[in-house]
């Protein structure tokens, strides 16, 4: 089935930092309509193919290690923002080559994909906990996602 519009929330549980997207999974229901379709998910590669697929929005949700900004740093992006490795890899498929891939396939993938992330300071630690600026920022980015999707169901309406 269809949906207008999704959450992706990415992550680990077990890995410290990498909690985050789950985290935020858990707040979000109380700051979208119950139309919005909130996935929390450990998948990665191929296994994030089902993810993406029969929505028209797109909003994931996950950590990233720049090593340019200090823990807890948000970033909002659009998937045109990015730009990828040239060349395809064999060895490494992430997000964009699941939608590079989903799109020449043709299959029903959104065209509007937009990424908030949160810069992690551990995400390879078993059993470790998050950071705290990583975890102050689960609830401010809970909200943020709350008045994105409002936005994206304001264009709709």
């Amino acid at each position: 089935m269809r949906t207008t519009a999704r959450v992706l929330c990415l992550g680990n549980a077990l890995l410290a930092d990498d909690a985050f997207g789950l985290a935020v999974a858990v707040q979000i229901p109380a700051r979208v309509s119950p139309e919005v379709e909130v996935v929390q998910s450990e998948a990665t590669g191929f296994g994030l193919l089902d993810d993406l697929l029969d929505t028209s929005q797109l909003l994931v949700v996950d950590t990233v290690r720049t090593g340019t900004a200090e823990p807890g740093t948000l970033y909002l992006v659009r998937e045109d923002d990015l730009r990828g490795a040239p060349g395809a890899s064999p060895h490494y498929v992430g997000l964009f080559e699941m939608l590079a891939l989903a799109r020449i396939l043709h299959l029903p993938v959104p065209q509007d994909v937009m990424i908030l992330a949160v810069e992690a300071s551990d995400c390879t630690t078993v059993g470790g906990g998050m950071h705290p600026a990583v975890a102050a920022a689960v609830p401010v980015v809970a909200r943020q996602v709350g008045e994105i999707v409002r936005g994206w169901q304001r264009q709709v309406a």
